[in-house]
């Protein structure tokens, strides 16, 4: 069985990029707004989620606060996209219990690689 991942971005053209990209060796589910997101894991639980930070009805900071604080889904591995690269930012998203941070526009090969660090990261290491 496939692992699933939840995609959250505001912009179609992103989960449609993330689709293409992960869609052959994932599934692949996306949503349009971190509450809608907060509603579809009432009765789901992904392997991985990627979440963008700027979207207009809750920001990725404030989805990744109200993620951590469901109990089911505090060791769910959290990847955040987002326009910005400031250190700032990224240290934000880990602190708030992000694992990665990719800067859009990102590279495929590189966007690939962090999925699989989070989702097998004992195989990924071992195959060192």
């Amino acid at each position: 069985m496939k692992k699933k991942i939840l995609v959250i971005d505001d912009e179609l053209t992103m989960t449609t990029l993330l689709e293409f990209f992960l869609g052959n060796n994932y599934e692949v589910v996306s949503v349009y707004s971190a509450k809608e997101a907060l509603n579809w894991l009432d009765a789901n639980l992904p392997d991985l989620v990627i979440s963008d930070i700027q979207m207009e009805d809750m920001d990725g900071f404030e989805f990744l606060k109200q993620f951590r604080l469901r109990g089911y889904t505090k060791h769910t591995p959290v990847v955040m996209l987002s326009g910005k690269a400031e250190s700032k930012e990224r240290v934000k998203c880990y602190q708030l219990g992000a694992q990665d941070y990719l800067t859009k526009p990102f590279n495929p090969e590189e966007l690939d690689e962090v999925v699989k660090k989070n989702l097998y990261p004992i195989h990924y290491a071992s195959a060192w």
